[in-house]
């Protein structure tokens, strides 16, 4: 895990939020999702206290409002999905501006669309007050199985060289006239994917040959001891314990 790769979702600080070790922040957001997956779907106001719990993190952690708005826009196919259940899912009908619309219908949108956007959320506010490399350090702080943080590892280092080998390949592919008009050229893309993959493969080989030369035995080793106080561990422990509360309170009301 040695030198770190800077992502386009992080943003450069020194808030409150940028200072918390990893390994606090990803239970925190795990913590925080699950309390809202366990949140009824009915408990309407809740969500909308989650919204605000969030909203006080970014603003803590300084993030605008509109680099969050922006980055949220992942989760469109998700929209488009909860906009057609209304009109696919069986059972009691209502009608809203003259349009026939299935409850439950609505129901199950609100429920994916709440939930979805509130763990975007958060997954976005980690990510950018999170650096990759102190990810994967977290990751091994929490005893994560090893093979996983490896290959995640790897993806984040490897990630950027295989889309310039892909850049590359369509560089040359467009320098001798090539342009994907139509099904007939699909062929060619398809070689192409074909040939990426191979020498993504060969790619692999001769780092994992050239790993084994330097030592490795199939760990890697721990560069960086990230600890954190119960003063962090309190201030991580904030977010999910008062989604907690709100989830007790819409349960009970």
């Amino acid at each position: 895990m040695g030198a770190g790769h800077a992502h386009k979702l992080y943003r450069q600080g020194d808030s409150p939020v940028h200072a918390l070790p990893p390994h606090t922040k990803l239970l925190a957001v795990l913590a925080f999702v699950v309390v809202v997956v366990c949140t009824p779907r009915e408990a309407v106001w809740a969500f909308a206290g989650y919204a605000v719990l969030l909203a006080v993190v970014a603003a803590l952690a300084r993030i605008p409002a509109g680099y969050l708005l922006r980055r949220l826009l992942i989760e469109i196919p998700f929209v488009a999905f909860a906009f057609l259940m209304p009109f696919v899912v069986p059972g009691e009908q209502t009608e809203i501006l003259g349009i026939s619309l299935s409850v439950p219908g609505l129901w199950g949108a609100w429920n994916v669309l709440a939930k979805g956007t509130l763990g975007v959320a958060a997954s976005v506010l980690l990510a950018s007050t999170t650096e990759l490399r102190a990810l994967l350090l977290g990751m091994q702080r929490l005893r994560l199985p090893p093979l996983l943080v490896q290959i995640a590892s790897f993806m984040i280092r490897y990630g950027d060289v295989i889309t310039d080998e892909m850049r590359r390949m369509s560089v040359a592919r467009r320098s001798r006239g090539f342009e994907a008009k139509g099904v007939r050229h699909w062929g060619v893309l398809a070689t192409s994917a074909g040939a990426l993959f191979i020498r993504s493969y060969e790619r692999g080989e001769r780092v994992h040959l050239a790993m084994i030369s330097r030592g490795y035995t199939g760990t890697m080793p721990v560069v960086d001891e990230v600890t954190a106080t119960r003063t962090q561990w309190t201030r991580a422990a904030a977010l999910p314990l008062t989604a907690l509360l709100i989830c007790l309170l819409g349960w009970t009301l």
